[in-house]
């Protein structure tokens, strides 16, 4: 009976998230006319905008994120490891074989606060050209530059004329750029007002013009360019929240409200800024900036989270002996083992 009660405590949750929960850990999220796409275990995956059941389009060993639709939709560009190195590949929004955009050198000083190896910020509005932001030209993890590459994969990516970046956003006539000029999105500094605390500027391409348009010492991060207004995310009220600057009136306003978690990596698409907040995805709609949770549904057989036999021992980060000689102690993949010197006790 025991055993029999045990089984269904087990089983149980499995099966009420499976039927009537919608996915969450839902990441980098890119809105097209009528589609969303976003990584969700390391995967890219697209749906409607009205969400729903998503459609899986990678399924690499390796990491796939950050994607982003082409001016009309059609095309997906995104980060994969399909060749070792992290670079940038587009994919039809129909599916099929990823063509592979860069080619460059993988950064060896890679941990998880100094952010992806490259991030695809956003398409030219000719749809000809990517940019992105990549650190092949720096041995400092933290130090990335822009540049724009052909999106067919031609040619050498070319240098966009500022000496490092962080996240940046282009202006309609691209003109003009909205960028930061520190990069620290990836590090888990709640409520920071140091010198890392980065803000919202806006680069002229052609007077060589530099102009502040946040100053504060929060967080303003992530700009998003659209007509005459940037899009950023701040936590000047402690919370990561979506704002608008007006550049006609020069105005700043409060777009969101969350109290709970922050909104985190927000991107412009077609119509809508899309954003994620615990896990779940949502859109504002640049018309009315009309707030809406977009409910997605992954289905998939979960092969990462089945059960296996891991041969560890290429694996081990950390030992010790214990005090009688007779037994080690090994941590490998996160885990603790205790194991026997004599394989055979």
């Amino acid at each position: 009976m025991k055993k029999l009660i045990a089984l269904f405590l087990f089983f149980v949750p499995v099966f009420l998230y499976s039927q009537d929960e919608e996915t969450r850990l839902l990441r980098y999220p890119n809105t097209s006319d009528k589609h969303i796409t976003f990584t969700y275990g390391g995967n890219i995956y697209i749906a409607s905008l009205d969400g729903g059941l998503a459609t899986k389009l990678t399924s690499h060993i390796g990491i796939e994120h950050i994607s982003r639709f082409s001016p009309d939709g059609q095309t997906i560009a995104f980060i994969g490891e399909y060749d070792g190195n992290p670079e940038i590949y587009t994919m039809s929004i129909n599916g099929g074989t990823p063509k592979r955009i860069t080619y460059s050198m993988d950064h060896p000083n890679m941990t998880d606060r100094r952010g992806p190896d490259k991030i695809i910020m956003q398409w030219t509005s000719d749809g000809k050209q990517i940019i992105y932001r990549g650190k092949m030209e720096t041995w400092n993890g933290a130090i990335g530059k822009l540049y724009k590459t052909n999106a067919d994969g031609s040619g050498l990516p070319v240098d966009v004329p500022v000496p490092k970046s962080g996240f940046a956003s282009f202006s309609p006539d691209e003109t003009k750029m909205a960028y930061n000029r520190i990069f620290r999105e990836y590090r888990t500094w709640k409520r920071y007002r140091g010198g890392q605390a980065d803000d919202i500027w806006i680069y002229d391409f052609n007077t060589k013009e530099l102009t502040n348009i946040t100053n504060n010492p929060a967080q303003n991060i992530i700009p998003m360019w659209t007509e005459n207004k940037i899009y950023y995310l701040s936590d000047r009220d402690n919370r990561m929240n979506l704002y608008c600057y007006d550049l006609n009136t020069t105005q700043t306003r409060k777009i969101t409200n969350f109290k709970d978690f922050d909104a985190k990596f927000p991107s412009l698409g077609k119509n809508h800024i899309s954003f994620e907040n615990a896990g779940y995805l949502y859109t504002m709609r640049l018309d009315n900036e009309e707030i809406k949770q977009i409910k997605i549904k992954v289905i998939d057989d979960e092969i990462t989270s089945r059960d296996e036999l891991i041969d560890v021992k290429s694996r081990i980060n950390n030992f010790d002996i214990s005090p009688d000689g007779k037994r080690g102690l090994i941590n490998a993949r996160g885990e603790i083992f205790i194991v026997p010197i004599n394989s055979s006790k």
